[in-house]
């Protein structure tokens, strides 16, 4: 490999066996407090990567993740908090795992090993030059994802990705690529601690900075998000109450009458 595995080295420290338990906890707390600092110098990747998302998005397009292991899991996570939260259709925002959805609770061996499979999965969605696709692997050398954004690239659908290894084969293969390097781990090799919350944070803000450009947030409010549980049918009250100025009793009646906050705020006003 013509690239340091910075995910692979040494841990800063050593003998754990042998640190308290509140040793442990502290000096994993320390290296945590590096990931948003990390995070921080990629802005301006993740920037370009965010816009290239709403961009296809807005044309009617979706967003698919792409990851094995932690990885995948992570993309998952997100993906799947889309509808509940921005009110966003089931679909739009995708994500797939190596092995399948047996993957997302039970390791799935040498699934991420095929440089196939993550075409195949993506095929079996109709992906197209509408869609675009993000790599996500702390190492940068999953085939399972850096297959599938070939493949991509080859026939012109947008390919980003989230790595934590500064010229891994993944890096070099996504069109907009995000690089966080976190340093090694605190128990070596187990990119699921900083490599993991450093990929988390960045879902987070481009899944998130992405909503808002496509009209899904008002104010700083999710006024589309789905009311699927009594915490969220308070907050959609407390949100129309707020915003209209109007009783707890009032705003509970018009969201109910209309089902969403967005709706019930809109109407209200042009009544």
């Amino acid at each position: 490999m013509d690239f340091n595995k910075i995910t692979e080295s040494d841990s800063h420290y050593d003998h754990l066996e042998k640190m308290s338990v509140r040793e442990s906890l502290e000096n994993i707390n320390a290296e945590d407090k590096t990931v948003p600092l990390a995070v921080e110098k990629a802005i301006q990747q993740i920037e370009v990567l965010t816009e290239k998302v709403s961009e296809q998005l807005k044309n009617g397009g979706r967003l698919f993740y792409l990851g094995a292991g932690t990885s995948g899991r992570l993309g998952i996570v997100d993906a799947s908090e889309i509808p509940p939260t921005f009110g966003l259709n089931h679909g739009i925002v995708i994500g797939l795992i190596a092995g399948g959805d047996t993957a997302i609770r039970k390791a799935v061996e040498f699934a991420e090993d095929s440089h196939n499979q993550g075409w195949e999965d993506l095929k079996a969605h109709q992906i197209g030059i509408n869609d675009i696709v993000i790599g996500i692997a702390a190492s940068g050398t999953t085939p399972y994802v850096i297959g599938a954004l070939e493949k991509c690239n080859a026939l012109g659908i947008p390919t980003g990705c989230i790595t934590c290894n500064l010229g891994s084969p993944l890096h070099k293969t996504a069109k907009y690529p995000v690089v966080v390097i976190v340093g090694p781990e605190f128990v070596t090799g187990s990119s699921r601690m900083k490599a993991g919350t450093a990929q988390k944070l960045v879902l987070n803000m481009i899944s998130t900075t992405a909503m808002i450009q496509l009209g899904r947030v008002k104010g700083n409010k999710m006024v589309d998000m789905q009311l699927s549980n009594n915490k969220l049918v308070d907050r959609g009250t407390r949100m129309i109450m707020n915003t209209l100025s109007i009783t707890e009793d009032e705003a509970a009646y018009l969201l109910k009458k209309h089902g969403s906050v967005r709706v019930a705020i809109e109407l209200y006003k042009n009544e």
